[in-house]
């Protein structure tokens, strides 16, 4: 939404027949940009929300003010006509009021609602011991989510995303490296991932100066991790190799140091034990946060 150019960029995408959508914090969205993102096409927006209760949502959110903005946006994107995807990020500190995070998105006419566990990169990862939800608190989102889905079935659809933390398996982090996705950045750099920046020793093309072609299929940043032939044991021999494609190459990086290791959330990883003293560290941690700048309406 800070890009002064978004609304033509969705004319564009609207033009060529592309379905767009925005994933926004929504507080920028206002009457204004609303109108004029209408009015260029756009499809769908999903409005992201840290908490219900505002204070505590503006703390994580690094916003003041920001939560009685979201629910502005989300006034404008139904009275706009187009369909709304509430996401509700949920961690340690605020997993109690799932409930209530479902009970909001009803309110606010959302056609979906997402209930995602939240993922430890960058500011997360700094603040993992403060975030990472306890296996009772886990345990008891599962049931929240679903009782809510049984309920609001034919009329909201509720996806639901768990913390890889408590996995046995990893999940095919963005449908397998270099495999479906291709992620322009607002500087014009190409990534497999919205993350892959985190990852040292790549050079990411341009697509200022590089065709799309060329970079899907010629670039290292795109061939480097594709496919199966990159992987070491024990993905090499696993039956999983093509459904997981070796999991998540940023959290194997953030956890295990190395981005060319199996993603330490498969309980067959020699790094699997970091994900069991992660939850311990973080069961015995205190719940202080190394805060956002908070800014000012």
């Amino acid at each position: 939404m800070a890009r002064q150019d978004l609304p033509m960029l969705v004319a564009h995408a609207a033009a060529a027949g592309l379905y767009t959508n925005i994933i926004t914090s929504g507080v920028l969205l206002t009457q204004a940009a609303m109108a004029t993102l209408t009015e260029a096409g756009i499809d769908h927006i999903q409005l992201s929300f840290q908490d219900v209760r505002p204070a505590d949502a503006d703390q994580l959110g690094g916003y003041r003010g920001g939560h009685e903005k979201k629910i502005e946006a989300a006034r404008r994107i139904r009275e706009a006509g187009l369909p709304l995807t509430a996401n509700f990020v949920i961690h340690r500190r605020n997993i109690e009021r799932v409930e209530e995070m479902i009970t909001l998105g009803e309110a606010l006419g959302a056609e979906r609602i997402e209930i995602a566990h939240a993922q430890y990169y960058g500011w997360a990862l700094l603040n993992r011991n403060a975030l990472l939800p306890s296996r009772d608190q886990l345990e008891y989102a599962n049931t929240v989510v679903a009782a809510a889905r049984e309920r609001l079935k034919g009329r909201i659809a509720i996806d639901y995303v768990v913390p890889d933390y408590y996995a046995a398996r990893p999940k095919a982090c963005m449908g397998g490296w270099g495999n479906r996705f291709i992620n322009i950045s607002p500087s014009g750099k190409a990534l497999p991932c919205h993350a892959a920046e985190t990852l040292p020793g790549f050079t990411f093309p341009s697509v200022r100066e590089n065709g799309l072609a060329a970079i899907w299929s010629e670039s290292d940043a795109f061939t480097r991790f594709r496919g199966t032939d990159w992987m070491p044991e024990p993905c090499r021999a696993c039956d999983r190799r093509e459904i997981d494609w070796g999991g998540c190459r940023c959290q194997a990086l953030a956890i295990a140091g190395d981005a060319g290791l199996t993603d330490p959330a498969c309980h067959r990883s020699p790094d699997h034990h970091l994900m069991a003293e992660a939850i311990t560290a973080a069961a015995n941690a205190a719940l202080d946060l190394v805060p956002r700048r908070l800014h000012q309406n």
